[in-house]
C-alpha cells in the first residue's frame, strides 16, 4: 500500500496493492487576536495536554499482533484498551507528517505502509519529477546562446544521457524514502508492512491475518493517476506520471492530455530534452486551474516560443498504443458536441487529466461509510461522516483521500492538525492560506482566490475587491539573472487590508510565495505588512514592492506627494505599465542606496587615510 501523499501538479478503483499518491489578525496585533497558521483563537486555550512531551525516554515496544478468526463478529464493538494511541494507513508525506508530530505530542504510533515509505510523492510524483526538471532547467539555459552570452560565456553544444537523468531522479527518491523511513524509527514509531484497512470502530487489519487497536485512526491512502475511459495504458508509449517520470524514453512527438501541473511539467522536461509537444485541454483555454491573468502571461512565455501546440475544447475519446509499426493513435472529439474533430498519430501519449482517490478496499463499509466520487467524507476537522452524515468516532481521513486539496503538504498539514484535535486542542486548518506551486521554467505559485473567484465571493458578500501587481523587470536580482520575466499579483479587499489571494509567475516563485501563504494564515493586513523590510537585493523584494503598491480605506500613507514617483498605483488607473512604474520605483531606491554607500565609503575612507 502506498502511502497517502499528493502530488504539486494538477491530478478507478485497483486491484493491486494500496497504491496511493497525491495530482488551497495582524503580526503586530496582540496574541488575543493573533491566529497562528489559519487556526482559530481556541487553538491557543490553554490546556494540560497542550504541553510538549519529550519522548527521549520512550521504550519502544512492538505491538501484539493478534489472529484474525471467526470471532471477529466483535467487529462492531469497540474494544476496551488499545495497543496504541495511533495508527496511520499509509506512509507518505501526509502519514509521515502526522506520525512526526504524534510521537511529539507523546502518542504511542504505528504506520501501515503496503508498498514503499514515502508514497507517490516521494516514488512516483513531487520528488523525481524535481529532479527532473532541475536537469530540464539547466538544459534549458545552456540551450539559450542569447541567454548564455548575455553573461559574457560561451558554451558548446549542451548534451544529456538519458539513462542517467533516470538515475538522477530514481538516486534522489530513494534517498529521501531513506530520510523518511529513519526519522520515523528514530522517533519510535512502528512501521508495518502490509496493506492496511478498517475493520471496525478502532481496528485495523494489516497484511494478511494482522488486527490491532488504536484510540484513534488516520485514514492517509493518497491518490492513483486517473485515466478516462477510452485510454489504454501500456506503460510504454501511452503513459501516466507514474511510468513518465522512469524516463525510459524521449519520444520524439508526445501528447500531453492534460494542461494542469502535471501537464505542464512534463511538458517543460520534455521540450527541454528534445520533443515536441501537443496539449489536448478538454476546456476552452490551457492551464485552466490558474487565475487568467497568470495563465495568458504563462502561454506566451512557457508554450508559445516552445515546440508546443495545442487543441483545446476537445476529448481525447480513444487512445491506442503504438503496436505492429503503427504510432500512437489519438481520437479527438468536440467536449461540448461529442463530434470528431480530428484524428492524431504522435510517438507517445502522456495522460495527466488529474488523479483519484485510492479508497477501494480499506474496509470503509465496516464503518458505514460511502465514498463520494472516491473520496472520503470528512468535515472541517477531516472526522470521517457515515452514510448517515454522521461522524464516525475516532476516525479521520487526510490527504489526497478526502479530496480537499490534493497537494502532499496540506496532506501533511492535515495530519498534524488531527494530531491537535487528539491531544485535546482544537485546531482548524485553513485550506486558503496553503500555497501550490508548478515547476516549470520559470516557475508558477498561488496562494487563496483567483481574481475572478475573488470578484465573485465579493459581490455576494458586499465587499470591493481591488489588484496590486509588480513586474520582475523591476527587480535588481531578476535582472542580474537575466530574468526579468514575470508578475506578482495581489487580489486584497481595500476597506479592511484582507489579502484574498497572490499569484506569481517568474523566477523562484514557488519559494516567493510563502510570504504571501502565511500573511493569509495569520490574518495579516496589507497596510501592516507593507511596513515589513526586506533585504536589498533580493527577490523579495517582488513582493515587497506588491504590498506596498496596494491602496486602501484603512492603509497607513507613507507619502501624500502625488508628484513623487513613489506613489501607490491604484487599482483602478487605466491599463498601469507595471514595469515602467516599477522601473521608477526601483531607481529611486537604487539612487537613495548609491547615496548611503558613498557617505559611508566617505566615512570610511577619512578614518583609515
Amino acid at each position: 500500500m502506498q502511502s497517502a501523499i499528493a502530488l504539486p501538479f494538477s491530478q478507478t478503483s485497483l486491484t493491486r496493492s494500496n497504491r496511493v499518491l497525491g495530482s488551497t489578525g495582524s503580526i503586530f496585533s496582540t496574541p488575543r487576536s493573533l491566529q497562528f497558521c489559519g487556526l482559530r483563537r481556541e487553538a491557543f486555550c490553554s490546556s494540560p495536554s497542550n504541553h510538549l512531551t519529550l519522548r527521549s525516554d520512550r521504550v519502544r515496544i512492538r505491538s501484539t499482533r493478534f489472529q484474525v478468526s471467526a470471532a471477529a463478529t466483535t467487529n462492531g464493538a469497540p474494544p476496551k484498551s488499545f495497543d496504541y494511541d495511533l495508527i496511520i494507513i499509509g506512509a507518505g508525506v501526509g502519514g509521515h507528517g502526522a506520525a512526526l508530530h504524534a510521537v511529539e505530542k507523546g502518542l504511542k504510533t504505528a504506520i501501515i505502509e503496503g508498498d514503499v515509505v514515502g508514497g507517490t510523492c516521494v516514488n512516483r510524483g513531487c520528488v523525481p519529477s524535481k529532479a527532473l526538471l532541475a536537469v530540464s532547467g539547466r538544459m534549458r539555459e545552456l540551450q539559450n546562446e542569447h541567454h548564455m552570452k548575455s553573461f559574457g560565456l560561451q558554451v558548446s553544444t549542451a548534451g544529456y544521457d538519458r539513462q542517467g537523468v533516470a538515475d538522477h531522479a530514481n538516486n534522489l527518491a530513494t534517498k529521501i524514502r531513506n530520510n523518511l523511513t529513519n526519522s520515523m524509527k528514530a522517533l519510535g514509531v512502528d512501521i508495518l508492512t502490509g496493506f492496511g484497512s478498517v475493520l471496525g470502530p478502532q481496528k485495523v487489519k494489516y497484511g494478511k491475518d494482522n488486527i490491532i487497536t488504536a484510540k484513534n485512526i488516520i485514514i492517509a491512502t493518497g491518490s492513483v493517476p486517473f485515466v478516462p475511459k477510452g485510454i489504454e495504458v501500456d506503460g510504454k508509449t501511452v503513459i501516466t506520471s507514474d511510468h513518465a517520470l522512469k524516463l525510459e524514453s524521449v519520444p520524439d512527438w508526445i501528447a500531453i492530455v492534460g494542461s494542469g501541473y502535471i501537464g505542464l511539467e512534463f511538458s517543460d522536461v520534455y521540450t527541454a530534452l528534445g520533443s515536441e509537444v501537443t496539449f489536448i485541454e478538454a476546456l476552452d483555454q490551457l492551464m485552466p486551474g490558474f487565475d487568467p491573468e497568470i495563465s495568458k502571461l504563462a502561454q506566451r512565455v512557457l508554450i508559445n516560443p516552445r515546440k508546443i501546440d495545442y487543441h483545446t475544447g476537445v476529448f481525447a475519446s480513444k487512445i491506442t498504443p503504438a503496436k505492429d509499426g503503427k504510432p500512437v493513435m489519438i481520437e479527438l472529439i468536440d467536449a461540448k458536441t461529442k463530434e470528431h474533430k480530428d484524428t492524431l498519430e504522435v510517438d507517445a501519449a502522456l495522460i495527466a487529466t488529474g488523479r483519484a482517490p485510492f479508497t477501494n478496499g480499506l474496509g470503509l463499509e465496516n464503518v458505514n461509510v460511502v465514498t463520494q466520487r472516491g473520496f472520503i467524507p470528512v468535515d472541517e476537522r477531516m472526522r470521517v461522516i457515515d452514510g448517515n452524515g454522521k461522524l464516525v468516532p475516532n476516525l479521520y481521513c487526510i490527504g489526497d483521500a478526502n479530496g480537499k486539496l490534493m497537494l502532499a503538504h496540506a496532506a501533511s498539514a492535515q495530519g498534524i492538525s488531527v494530531v491537535e484535535q487528539v491531544t485535546g486542542r482544537d485546531h482548524v486548518l485553513n485550506h486558503l492560506s496553503i500555497p501550490a506551486a508548478c515547476f516549470t521554467h520559470p516557475e508558477i505559485s498561488m496562494v487563496g482566490l483567483t481574481e475572478p473567484q475573488a470578484r465573485e465571493k465579493g459581490e455576494k458578500e458586499g465587499f470591493k475587491v481591488s489588484v496590486a501587481k509588480t513586474s520582475f523587470k523591476a527587480n535588481t536580482k531578476a535582472l542580474a539573472e537575466n530574468e526579468g520575466e514575470g508578475i506578482a499579483k495581489m487580489i486584497y479587499r481595500p476597506d479592511n487590508g484582507e489579502i484574498l489571494g497572490v499569484h506569481i509567475f517568474g523566477l523562484h516563485a514557488a519559494d516567493l510565495i510563502h510570504e504571501a501563504s502565511n500573511a493569509i494564515a495569520l490574518g495579516t493586513r496589507v497596510q501592516d505588512i507593507k511596513l515589513a523590510v526586506h533585504a536589498h537585493p533580493t527577490l523579495s523584494e517582488v513582493l515587497d514592492e506588491l504590498f506596498k503598491a496596494a491602496e486602501g480605506d484603512a492603509k497607513i500613507k507613507l507619502n501624500t506627494n502625488e508628484d513623487d514617483p513613489r506613489k501607490w498605483r491604484r487599482d483602478d488607473e487605466k491599463e498601469p505599465s507595471v514595469s515602467k512604474d516599477l522601473v521608477v520605483r526601483s531607481a529611486s531606491m537604487s539612487s537613495f542606496i548609491e547615496g548611503i554607500y558613498a557617505r559611508v565609503l566617505s566615512l570610511v575612507s577619512r578614518i583609515f587615510v
